[in-house]
């Protein structure tokens, strides 16, 4: 009976905490209420509600902000007990009746006294921003790697934070128009710091000879004010910021803030910029808790977590469900070297100063900055987005506690996953320069009669190297650079060499590739269909796959005799017993296409096991 008696206690009082227990979605703190009616109520029946509210319950409704009519949010003083009221008295004009959450960021900054300018003893880097040597955090993501590729041009990047001034290192961003949410006017200046700090990292003025860098610095700047000079905000201002960003053409949205408790107009805000193309990047928060705050909790968007300058997870950083990623965020324990460092507000006098601030508010900008690199290549879909910056990320092994999502950022990778397949000038531009083919002097020597042919070895050089680098995941090594000569020229130099009174078919058989073997001795220029097809690449791989290094040749001599007999498919199809017809080059086209995947296939990790 006793026993009986103690369990019948425990389900009591585990039945009692599960039904009291409110849970992260309802802990927020609150001054005042969200009302938005039902979008079917016309004005006057809207205006006849507020009237009767007014006089019940002594409340006085305004509109949010000026954007607020169309979506009929009002905002009223409140508590509890009022929202309970208000529900039960109005719930059948009402879509909802909620809180009004305050949101905040609780970074504290550790001012510098740098001035921007060089420091000596400090070496020359790139950019030549005099400080961007105290960086840790923009080569912790790999940012110079993706630079070659994108630097966020054109891309419009919506800072939802305290405002942003227009510092000197700012001076060179570009700005789009903004909105004040917490003063209800255009210019949205920054009074606290923290949203100018953010603004830096996404696109600070680079390569100026003054102060820092920004990862996306040719992006541009919206500024969103919703924070206070105190650095709280409500969810209502922050919900009508990024229904505003995703109205005016914002690509990126980055919201450095954060707290407890859901909103339905926050969620319908997220939605509404997620439809229109928006990717909304989040801090996960600072409270070193399991699980993310909101508005990082919610499912389309990307909740960063911090590291410090050890890539471990910064003390402060929340972590577990909600976290899909990891970036810079600092950790000034030890002084401002530890912190991300940008030029920002003193807030005690409105001066400029440099200052490392710490925190997930940090580490958010770093994605959203990204994200703008990213879109920046041409990838418009916010899933799309989201998924490269979590494919490319760097893995940490044994998260068990979710500390890194996906794992630190890093913007070269992600650039290269987003660049992968595409053909532009930009990166033709680069092959050129890297393989001396802007030099005057290899276009004018032969004349103009050289040209065509060298215009032609030129591009189809870059596309060959083109497909290599996009569609074979190897690096370049002895073994596949002699296997690919060998499968497609051989050494062909060897055919010119004439040694008196001796046999030429030993130096034929030597300077001819795999499809030439079968003729070469009888010195037929006609390739033999049992040569000039994928029967030896698929031999030399079977036999060649389970060995570490040789395999590679064996992939290397495949793709030379595909390009072998794709080349010879177009310029010369002849073939013993099948002529030079349509039958000739179908037969060559195919077995380079299947030599082709054959080499692809052995390439990938896994994709044939010996």
């Amino acid at each position: 009976m006793k026993n009986f008696l103690l369990t019948c206690l425990f389900f009591l009082g585990l039945g009692w905490a599960l039904a009291t227990f409110s849970g992260l979605a309802n802990q927020g703190s609150y001054e005042s209420l969200i009302l938005n009616f039902r979008d079917d109520l016309s004005s006057a029946e809207v205006s006849q509600q507020l009237e009767e509210m007014s006089q019940q319950f002594n409340l006085t409704p305004r509109l949010n902000s000026e954007f607020s009519q169309r979506d009929q949010i009002y905002i009223v003083e409140g508590d509890r007990e009022v929202l309970r009221d208000l529900r039960r008295q109005f719930r059948p004009y009402l879509q909802f009746a909620e809180p009004n959450y305050i949101y905040g960021v609780p970074e504290k900054p550790i001012q510098s006294s740098f001035d921007g300018s060089a420091i000596p003893g400090l070496s020359k880097a790139y950019p030549n921003d005099p400080l961007y040597s105290k960086q840790w955090n923009l080569k912790a993501i790999n940012v110079e790697g993706a630079w070659s590729d994108s630097t966020g041009e054109d891309i419009i990047v919506a800072v939802i934070d305290t405002g942003i001034l227009k510092v000197a290192d700012l001076e060179g961003t570009e700005f789009v128009e903004g909105y004040d949410f917490v003063n209800d006017r255009v210019t949205a200046d920054d009074d606290n710091g923290h949203g100018t700090h953010v603004a830096g990292t996404i696109a600070q003025t680079t390569d100026n000879e003054f102060g820092v860098a920004g990862i996306a610095h040719q992006a541009k700047l919206m500024p969103l004010k919703v924070l206070s000079k105190q650095g709280g905000g409500t969810v209502s201002d922050i919900a009508e910021a990024i229904r505003f960003a995703a109205d005016h053409d914002a690509d990126v949205i980055n919201l450095s803030l954060g707290g407890s408790g859901e909103s339905h107009l926050m969620r319908d805000a997220i939605d509404y910029a997620y439809n229109k193309g928006v990717v909304i990047i989040a801090a996960a928060g600072n409270a070193n808790q399991n699980s993310a705050g909101y508005p990082a909790r919610y499912p389309r968007v990307l909740g960063v977590a911090a590291s410090n300058a050890a890539g471990d997870k910064a003390p402060y950083s929340n972590f577990g469900a909600g976290v899909d990623i990891s970036a810079p965020g600092g950790d000034t324990r030890n002084g401002e070297t530890g912190g991300i460092l940008q030029h920002t507000l003193n807030p005690q006098d409105g001066s400029a100063v440099f200052a490392a601030f710490q925190g997930t508010s940090m580490a958010s900008p770093h994605v959203a900055a990204v994200a703008a690199l990213v879109k920046a290549t041409g990838v418009e879909s916010p899933d799309e987005v989201m998924q490269i910056l979590k494919e490319s990320a760097r893995a940490v092994e044994e998260d068990s506690f979710n500390h890194f999502g996906a794992g630190h950022l890093d913007a070269a990778s992600a650039v290269q996953l987003a660049v992968k397949g595409q053909l532009n000038f930009r990166d033709f531009f680069r092959w050129l320069r890297d393989n001396g083919y802007l030099n005057p002097r290899f276009w004018i020597d032969g004349g103009t009669i050289a040209l065509i042919p060298k215009l032609a070895m030129v591009i189809g050089s870059y596309l060959l190297a083109w497909l290599l680098r996009n569609y074979f995941p190897f690096r370049w090594n002895w073994n596949l650079a002699t296997g690919l000569v060998m499968g497609s020229s051989g050494v062909f130099i060897l055919r010119s060499f004439y040694v008196f009174d001796l046999p030429q078919w030993p130096l034929r058989l030597a300077g001819s590739s795999l499809p030439e073997l079968g003729t070469a001795v009888q010195g037929n220029p006609a390739l033999n269909p049992i040569f000039a097809s994928v029967l030896i690449p698929g031999v030399l791989l079977v036999l060649l796959l389970g060995h570490a290094q040789r395999k590679w040749w064996a992939i290397g001599a495949t793709l030379g005799v595909a390009s072998c007999l794709a080349v010879s498919a177009v310029v010369d199809p002849e073939l013993v017993w099948l002529g030079s017809g349509w039958l000739a080059r179908g037969f060559l086209a195919v077995n380079a296409i299947a030599c082709w995947m054959l080499a692809r296939l052995a390439a990938k990790p896994g994709g044939i096991t010996a």
